[in-house]
């Protein structure tokens, strides 16, 4: 493939992202949505968030696997319980970090994935 090819080829990728990004917002920006909808839609980004952090968190292994005790499970919990406290993502996110960090360098052997 030559590079013109693989200009096309970015351009499409670039197109195929932006269409489903853009298309909902042109026709949704005139139009008044109903409030049961627009509560509903507040509520997207947390699911999307649950769902992408769940597996990361509580799954390890190549297949993944359920596993409660490793560094990013534990590492949640106080990270959990700063957010609760809180309300500051900064602090959440430092709380997480230093916690997992600890238990990366420090943990058991058998708390490392397999």
């Amino acid at each position: 493939m030559n590079t013109e090819d693989y200009l096309w080829i970015v351009a499409g990728m670039g197109i195929v992202t932006y269409l489903p990004r853009w298309l909902p917002l042109a026709a949704l920006n005139r139009t008044p949505m109903p409030e049961w909808l627009c509560r509903w839609l507040d509520l997207i980004p947390s699911a999307i968030l649950g769902a992408l952090l769940f597996p990361a968190v509580w799954t390890t292994g190549s297949p993944k696997h359920f596993m409660v005790l490793h560094p990013a499970s534990l590492a949640a919990i106080p990270a959990l319980w700063t957010a609760i406290k809180t309300r500051s993502l900064g602090w959440t996110a430092v709380i997480g970090m230093a916690v997992y960090w600890l238990l990366e360098t420090w943990a058991p052997a058998w708390m490392h994935t397999p």
